[in-house]
């Protein structure tokens, strides 16, 4: 296993935390994570690239994990030039990006605007629009998150409706550290966060997307599947991967399953 070290860089609005492993000559690979989570939720795949050559960089959102939190509401645009500021600072002219959630509707804007700084893209358990369905819990989250200036209140219901009650309790320890993870999110963070979720609007532009790109999925996953088959079939060349018995963070609940289609991303692009 190769230590990870972190690192404070300049982000486009405050200091990022990022944390890096493997070997600087290797294969860059950039990792960003779900809303209420951080970078600790990619460690074993962060420790699997880096064991197979790659150079591993996880950041942490801004807002979100040891980053800062600058004033928001934020756009998912700026999400994806933090991801720009990160490959900036640490001198990597293009790079693989493999994002999760908030992590892959930023993957669609840098796809779109940055597609010179980038070698591919792995975008899972994400959608490119915000439907009315999928916009309808936000408001009353940020009001939530708002009213008692914590995160806490929205920990438990966010874990559970990422794994589902079977598997928390089948691993209470992973539980509880999304738990902690979530709760101790900045409530500034959050909401910037959040609001950029709301303003989700990159489906128009999906097929300009010229990265070779795969999309994961956990099967489980409420609409998402069908979203990112939607996304599939408008860009030609785009491998969809559903990975079965999994959930909202198919790299944890399905960890075998997640890292053979990561592997298998990989593969393909280098072939």
């Amino acid at each position: 296993m190769n230590d990870s070290v972190q690192l404070i860089i300049a982000g486009q609005a405050g200091e990022l935390a990022v944390f890096v492993q493997g070997d600087p000559a290797g294969p860059p690979v950039v990792m960003t994570h779900s809303i209420l989570s951080s970078s600790m939720m990619w460690e074993a795949q962060a420790n699997l690239l880096a064991e197979g050559g790659f150079y591993v960089v996880r950041a942490d959102t801004r807002g979100h994990g040891a980053s800062a939190t600058p004033a928001g509401p934020y756009t998912l645009d700026d999400l994806a030039a933090d991801t720009v500021a990160v490959l900036d600072e640490l001198h990597i002219a293009r790079a693989h990006y493999v994002g999760l959630s908030l992590g892959g509707m930023s993957g669609f804007g840098l796809g779109i605007h940055h597609a010179d700084r980038l070698l591919s893209l792995v975008l899972c358990d994400c959608r490119a629009d915000a439907p009315p369905a999928f916009l309808a819990p936000w408001e009353e989250r940020i009001s939530t998150v708002q009213k008692h200036g914590s995160c806490a209140p929205l920990a438990h219901s966010t874990v559970e409706r990422w794994f589902g009650v079977p598997y928390l309790e089948r691993n209470p320890t992973t539980a509880e550290r999304f738990r902690r993870t979530a709760a101790a999110t900045s409530a500034e963070g959050f909401s910037g966060c959040a609001r950029a979720i709301q303003k989700l609007n990159y489906l128009t532009d999906v097929p300009r997307i010229s990265t070779p790109t795969t999309l994961l999925v956990g099967s489980n996953d409420g609409p998402l599947p069908g979203a990112l088959r939607d996304i599939q079939a408008v860009l030609p060349g785009t491998v969809l991967e559903v990975i079965a018995d999994a959930g909202h963070l198919p790299n944890i609940d399905q960890p075998e399953a997640f890292n053979s289609a990561l592997l298998r991303h990989f593969e393909r692009v280098a072939s």
